[in-house]
């Protein structure tokens, strides 16, 4: 797997850059793109290939490997260690409904009702 990921970084994103990896290596998990014991790229080569800082490549590995999906071996390298896609899943899934919630939670606090959240909600579904 050390070459190309293919990971596409929107700079205009308002999610951080390290945060896109994160999540794009945890899908790649997901879908089965990436096995326990895949190997990553190296932080300079990923950087290099992304044109950015080598501290953010560090800083998504750093992310993956706290919350469990990798494993950095000095002199080695960045290995997947959890590949369970169904426990990806859920995890992702906690994920989002956080995010819902406090979205839900700020609403209320601007007024919306819980229906006007609704319909909110609907609207940006469609597209």
């Amino acid at each position: 797997m050390e070459e190309n990921m293919n990971l596409i970084i929107n700079h205009s994103s308002m999610v951080p850059i390290y945060e896109q990896i994160v999540d794009q290596v945890k899908a790649m998990i997901r879908r089965g793109a990436l096995h326990t014991d895949d190997v990553l790229p190296s932080v300079r080569i990923l950087a290099k290939e992304l044109r950015i800082s080598a501290l953010t490549v560090k800083k998504a590995y750093d992310a993956l490997e706290a919350e469990g999906f990798a494993v950095t071996i000095h002199g080695k390298g960045t290995y997947i260690t959890a590949s369970n896609p169904a426990l990806l899943l859920e995890e992702q899934r906690k994920e989002v409904e956080s995010d819902l919630d406090a979205a839900i939670q700020k609403g209320r606090r601007c007024g919306l009702s819980d229906e006007e959240i609704h319909t909110l909600f609907s609207l940006l579904l469609e597209g």
